[in-house]
């Protein structure tokens, strides 16, 4: 199946995690890994460096939650070692050059030297069980294959998958990917056209958002920025 038009992405917006602390969650990242508040409801917390770079999306929800598909997100420092320093916990560099860590709400973290924006989303990676099927089913959603490495990109960004067997106790910290998109409204047309299942349609003050299931249920969402997007 050719990816729909409307499919391509611009940039991997968000990662949305399922959390059951929530405010601990969100001071850590912003007392420690540079993030700020962008929005707050009585629901959900959304974090990040700014509104139009990578962010983190943290929902409530009943504990204690599962790691299930999602192995870590990892973000982007120009100085690893200034920052694990300012970090209060001690974190080593795996041979792979990521610090590995567990943030508050069991969430699993890592930052690699990289350039680009401190604390911006460099990749996340999701443990699967079919992982070339979970690769070729992405690519097909808006993702890029790379070659050679197990992992696709949007813009800058990636998604990489590894084996892995998400357990099934229906509390997983994974909600959802998010990619952002130019017309929302057109995936969802495309989407239809092609018989896929639409698992939800948000329309907000912001945003209008269509989300699709993905390989091993990954809930992948598609989100236009509305014009006077106004976030900061």
């Amino acid at each position: 199946m050719l990816m729909p038009a409307n499919f391509a992405p611009t940039s991997l917006d968000h990662v949305a995690l399922w959390v059951d602390e929530r405010d601990p969650l969100a001071a850590f990242l912003c007392d420690h890994l540079g993030m700020h508040l962008i929005e707050e409801t009585d629901t959900f917390t959304l974090v990040g460096i700014d509104a139009k770079l990578g962010k983190l999306t943290l929902f409530d929800a009943d504990g204690p939650r599962q790691r299930g598909a999602l192995d870590r997100v990892v973000l982007r420092v120009n100085d690893l070692d200034a920052v694990l320093e300012s970090l209060p916990f001690d974190v080593g560099r795996r041979s792979d050059g990521i610090a590995a860590f567990e943030a508050p709400a069991g969430v699993p973290l890592g930052l690699v030297e990289a350039d680009g924006q401190d604390f911006d989303l460099d990749h996340v990676v999701l443990g699967l069980e079919d992982p070339e099927g979970a690769l070729a089913g992405f690519e097909q959603l808006g993702f890029e294959r790379r070659s050679g490495n197990g992992s696709l990109s949007v813009d800058d960004r990636e998604l990489r998958v590894v084996r892995g067997s998400p357990a099934d106790g229906g509390r997983p910290l994974l909600n959802h990917l998010a990619l952002l998109v130019e017309d929302a409204h057109g995936v969802q047309d495309e989407a239809e056209d092609a018989g896929l299942e639409i698992d939800d349609v948000k329309d907000a003050k912001n945003t209008f958002a269509v989300f699709l299931r993905g390989p091993e249920g990954v809930r992948i969402e598609y989100v236009e920025h509305k014009p006077g997007f106004a976030l900061v």
